[in-house]
């Protein structure tokens, strides 16, 4: 008896040594949890989750039109976007949020969405009750979400000349997916988001007009357009269901025609009112005369005309030589200013002793 049980003790050593050890320390998947599973509109409720990238930009959401497992039918536009709200993940994984209750656009069953925006793209779904919200069953689902990118996605298109003058870059996202999941996916809703730097993307969503069957591929063209005057290192990131398909860089340059505008307008515009300040300058100065032109006279006030007084003859002085003889005095002369009279009328002492 002792040998048989010290061989099943072996044989038991020998069985847990052959088994594959389980991962120590696995971390688990992100999980959430809600303070309540119900709540009227104008309440707050408690969000906290445990297990997700530590530093990772979370976004909180109540959507309709949604169930555990199924996703959010329709997307974003089922949910009350404007009442949304954003957590931050601490060191150890874990957040925690106040959420105020609000009617999603679409009727319950409703989720309380949270997912991730930077860092982790993981996205976890909890049931809630909206109370007093319309319900409505869930509509057929577009396929189960299984699509998966087969080949590497590219951009497609270029820059024209408004590009250089500062319109807003244009491309087009364009990748091969397959439906890897047994229900056809119809109509497929993709979200298109850029980024720059250390800033979050920020998505918009772009519908897929087409069906693809189970274990069928198709390639997606998806546009996406940058802000006007956009120029350094953006990425291009595509998301399905709350899983992001595609990262593509794209490199923008910078638009020199703006520039280049300004450059010109900033020499223009000094010379445009340098003339017409030389133009005003030209108007109001008088024209200048060419050379050998007389100098027009200068008008001046007539001065009156004064008449030349007729002078009166004076009457000769008693005693004076000559004065039987009439003394001629010219019109034009004064008696004082009259000229003498010459030598030879004098009396000379020609013949005298």
């Amino acid at each position: 008896m002792r040998t048989i049980r010290t061989a099943a003790a072996l044989l038991a050593v020998l069985a847990l040594a052959l088994l594959p050890a389980a991962p120590a320390g696995a971390a688990p998947g992100p999980a959430v949890e809600l303070s309540q599973p119900e709540g009227g509109k104008g309440g707050e409720i408690t969000v906290s989750g445990s297990g997700w990238k530590p530093g990772a930009l979370l976004m909180l959401l109540i959507c309709g039109q949604a169930a555990p497992g199924k996703g959010v039918i329709g997307g974003t536009n089922s949910c009350a976007n404007t009442d949304g709200r954003a957590a931050t993940v601490d060191a150890r994984g874990a957040f925690s949020a106040k959420l105020p209750v609000a009617e999603p656009p679409k009727p319950c069953p409703c989720v309380v969405h949270v997912a991730g925006v930077t860092g982790q793209q993981d996205a976890v779904d909890r049931e809630f009750t909206v109370a007093g919200h319309p319900t409505a069953p869930l509509p057929e689902a577009s396929g189960d979400g299984r699509l998966a990118v087969l080949a590497a996605a590219r951009l497609d298109g270029s820059s024209g000349l408004l590009v250089w003058f500062g319109a807003p870059p244009r491309r087009e996202v364009v990748f091969t997916v397959g439906n890897l999941g047994s229900a056809p996916v119809r109509d497929p809703v993709f979200e298109v988001g850029t980024s720059h730097g250390v800033f979050a993307p920020q998505y918009e969503e772009r519908q897929w007009r087409g069906t693809i069957a189970p274990g069928r591929k198709a390639v997606v063209r998806l546009p996406a357009e940058l802000t006007a005057g956009a120029h350094g290192d953006y990425q291009v990131s595509v998301r399905y269901a709350g899983k992001v398909l595609v990262e593509q860089p794209w490199g923008v340059g910078r638009p020199w025609g703006v520039t280049l505008f300004w450059a010109l307008l900033a020499v223009v515009v000094p010379a445009a009112l340098f003339r017409i300040g030389m133009a005003v300058v030209d108007r109001v100065r008088p024209a200048a005369r060419p050379a050998g032109t007389p100098a027009r006279p200068r008008r001046t006030r007539p001065r009156p005309r004064i008449r030349p007084r007729t002078p009166v003859p004076a009457a000769p002085a008693p005693g004076t030589p000559g004065d039987d003889e009439p003394t001629t005095v010219l019109p034009w002369f004064s008696p004082d200013s009259a000229p003498s009279a010459p030598e030879s009328s004098s009396p000379t002492t020609k013949g005298q002793v």
